[in-house]
């Protein structure tokens, strides 16, 4: 079997349809089917299936891309080796990076970086704008996301996972609140307030959720925003309380102040999300490895 074909498929298991394999791969959509159909072919069992207008893997078809996965994962693992022998990691490597995250993690990861010559690290924060952080593994290299844990769909999606730091999350409180003279808060103390959500399924609704069940009522959330600067200003200027990042939230600067919460698993889970094959190229472990020593420092000057 030809491995671009085999790669294709891979790409079709990632990305759902033909017209984003075709998209991502600089293909026509009548090219991209083509080489799955010689694929089949050569396979012998039907590799796809209608479903509804677009079409989805067999059994076969998810099988065979798995081991797509580990031909490219065999391929970078060897040109990783011969790198190593060869010369220093070089190339570009892409980061994509929540904006809390990038605000503890990119500034000092940018300046390790900037002292490998021929290494050059393209950095966004696209978080906000997918349902499923995992998908952006198939456009970046090094995706860094936030999570309550280890998710099971990552495993299922055969991404390597790299766990960075574990951050708490506190609740945020305007200057002169009542709950403020407490040194931290139960479910039950909150049970009456207002809050500044954010979109369901991220991490800190998944908290609220928490408090919700522990209270037994639905919390009153009056507005929701991804931007946790957002969220800051509004609970300063006394519109609600919210959930937010310990290490990097103005307690104390900006009209806020905030509290530990007890009762509930009040943290987040900042982890690298990768493909196996990206994984091993030495541009790419080089820069893991520059992330996993900025948390490890990190955490540790915050967490004192």
């Amino acid at each position: 079997m030809d491995i671009r074909r085999l790669e294709l498929l891979r790409e079709l298991a990632d990305r759902g349809s033909i017209t984003a394999v075709a998209a991502a791969t600089r293909r026509t959509a009548s090219a991209v089917s083509q080489q799955l159909k010689i694929l089949e072919r050569e396979a012998g069992v039907p590799l796809t299936e209608r479903s509804g207008r677009g079409i989805v893997l067999t059994s076969a078809g998810r099988a065979l891309a798995r081991t797509a996965t580990d031909v490219a994962t065999a391929i970078e693992r060897a040109e990783a080796l011969w790198e190593d022998f060869r010369s220093q990691p070089r190339g570009e490597v892409t980061l994509t990076i929540f904006p809390s995250g990038g605000q503890m993690l990119l500034p000092q990861l940018l300046t390790v970086v900037d002292g490998m010559p021929g290494l050059t690290l393209h950095c966004g924060d696209l978080d906000s704008q997918v349902t499923d952080i995992a998908d952006l593994t198939a456009d970046f290299d090094v995706v860094v996301a936030d999570s309550p844990g280890v998710l099971p769909g990552w495993a299922q999606r055969g991404l390597t996972v790299v766990p960075l730091m574990r951050e708490p999350l506190d609740i945020a409180l305007p200057e002169g609140h009542p709950l403020g003279d407490r040194k931290s808060l139960s479910p039950a103390d909150l049970a009456d307030e207002t809050w500044i959500g954010t979109p369901a399924g991220l991490p800190f609704d998944r908290i609220l959720r928490s408090i919700e069940a522990a209270n037994g009522t639905p919390a009153r959330v009056t507005q929701r925003f991804a931007d946790n600067g957002i969220v800051e200003s509004l609970v300063a200027a006394g519109h609600g309380i919210a959930i937010l990042p310990r290490f990097t939230t103005r307690d104390r600067e900006n009209g806020l102040i905030t509290r530990p919460l007890t009762g509930v698993r009040a943290s987040r889970l900042i982890s690298v999300l990768m493909r196996p094959d990206r994984a091993e190229r030495p541009s790419v472990r080089v820069v893991v490895e520059a992330l996993q020593a900025e948390a490890t420092r990190f955490e540790a000057q915050h967490a004192a």
